[in-house]
């Protein structure tokens, strides 16, 4: 333990630049995909045709190992194989992959009564999309973001590799100068991270949804 603070304490400045890089780069794909994934999840929903490029398509895409993801984009995109971009574009990516599916599934879970009876009320098609079935839809969509947002802090980590500048950088760290110190550490951010993001969104989610507290008591 001693080691680690002494090593935290040697190494501070240089830590939390690479702690606020790890955040933006885990955080950023996850709202941007979650913004796509919302519209495209409602097509896959709504109209069979969408359903497999948006669900089965992205899925395939999910598959590819994040490493040739980092390594493939600077081709696609005109980019240095260092830029933060490639890892922002690749992590959206996978999250889009994971939500899309998740938005999908989650509006295909509103039970078709409760439509029909906000129909019956005189509510149009986007009203009942925007008032009953998307709020109902929030707890399943909140689980999904839940394992993206985990997803993403860990695969950030694999950018260290080609050289992004993160806190993946204490793993190699720790290799290079064969010490266990700075890949503990690294551990213990990255944990923390994935344990705070799923923190906030839980409460988000919970906030999101207020009569999922009232059904629970």
């Amino acid at each position: 333990m001693t080691a680690l603070w002494t090593y935290l304490h040697d190494h501070w400045s240089q830590i939390g630049d690479w702690t606020l890089t790890t955040l933006w780069l885990a955080a950023l794909p996850v709202g941007a995909s979650l913004l796509a994934a919302l519209p495209c999840g409602w097509l896959a929903h709504r109209y069979r045709w969408a359903r497999l490029p948006f669900v089965s398509g992205m899925g395939v895409v999910y598959t590819v190992p994040s490493i040739v993801m980092f390594l493939v984009l600077p081709e696609v995109l005109g980019t240095k194989i260092l830029d933060p971009i490639n890892v922002v574009v690749a992590l959206t990516l996978y999250s889009f992959a994971l939500l899309v599916r998740t938005v999908a599934d989650a509006l295909d879970s509103v039970p078709t009564t409760l439509l029909e009876t906000a129909g019956a009320m005189g509510q149009t098609g986007w009203q009942r999309l925007l008032r009953v079935h998307l709020p109902l839809a929030i707890p399943v969509i909140g689980a999904g973001v839940r394992v993206a947002a985990v997803s993403n802090v860990s695969l950030v980590s694999v950018a260290s590799v080609i050289g992004t500048s993160q806190l993946g950088q204490l793993f190699i760290t720790g290799n290079n100068i064969s010490s266990l110190t700075p890949v503990v550490l690294g551990l213990v951010f990255f944990i923390g991270i994935a344990l705070a993001f799923d923190l906030v969104i839980v409460v988000l989610t919970r906030l999101l949804s207020p009569w999922e507290r009232a059904v629970a008591r």
